[in-house]
């Protein structure tokens, strides 16, 4: 498959991952108000963000891979699953595709009466924080080791689902599954990155606080998916 055309499938799968996921934060999780039924919260935004992937995956894996997150690819390198020298291709594709999203989701948000962006409330327009920006207050320091830990746990189903003995087709399911179970566990601590495109695809429209903590949001999942790849890449090895 030509370079062009897996950075098109990164581009918009990362487009839905961002759309679909954080869209489901801002739109969706208090509609009508804490404790209206018809509100997802955040078991809801959750199962959106893992589905997101789910659908993705299955619907660009066999273009891309399905990365749709610089830690995932950063990752995979490190597990020996993805060359080099298609790291800055597929992560600017990421980037760009997250961005597009963040743009149209401002667009739709901003047809409701009465909203705005408060940049100074945790998690506004589906940010992520640590610190008074952390949707529970947590510092940065639990925020950190919060993205490194799960973004390599992320790493680690990734390339176990993906395996050549795993169970053929499903992977995608698996790997789905297991984005909803870190957003429920890391909600409440970060909001829940484990992709810095993710996050830079609503910090640039959620203001300063945001941005000034985007920083975090990169370094922490790419250590934890290079930590992830790492570890899997000698878990995984078949023996000599």
């Amino acid at each position: 498959m030509s370079m062009g055309k897996r950075m098109a499938a990164e581009f918009l799968g990362t487009f839905w991952l961002v759309l679909g996921g954080c869209g489901s934060a801002v739109l969706a999780a208090k509609f009508g108000g804490d404790g209206n039924p018809l509100g997802i919260g955040f078991l809801g935004v959750a199962l959106a963000f893992g589905l997101t992937v789910l659908t993705g995956a299955y619907a660009f894996g066999h273009v891309s891979g399905a990365h749709f997150n610089p830690a995932v690819s950063v990752g995979l390198w490190a597990g020996g699953r993805f060359p080099a020298r298609d790291l800055l291709p597929y992560i600017v594709a990421q980037v760009l595709g997250g961005v597009l999203a963040g743009f149209i989701l401002l667009q739709i948000a901003s047809g409701a009466p009465g909203f705005a962006i408060d940049g100074s409330q945790a998690g506004a327009f589906a940010s992520n924080g640590y610190g008074a920006l952390s949707p529970g207050g947590y510092s940065i320091a639990a925020a950190f080791l919060c993205e490194v830990v799960l973004t390599a746990v992320f790493l680690v189903v990734i390339m176990g689902a993906t395996h050549g003995k795993a169970p053929a087709g499903f992977a995608p399911i698996a790997i789905g599954l297991a984005l909803t179970l870190i957003h429920l566990i890391s909600i409440p601590v970060t909001n829940t990155s484990v992709n810095p495109a993710r996050s830079t695809a609503v910090a640039v429209f959620a203001g300063s606080g945001a941005l000034g903590q985007l920083w975090l949001f990169w370094l922490a999942p790419l250590l934890g998916g290079l930590i992830g790849g790492i570890v899997y890449k000698w878990i995984g090895a078949e023996p000599r």
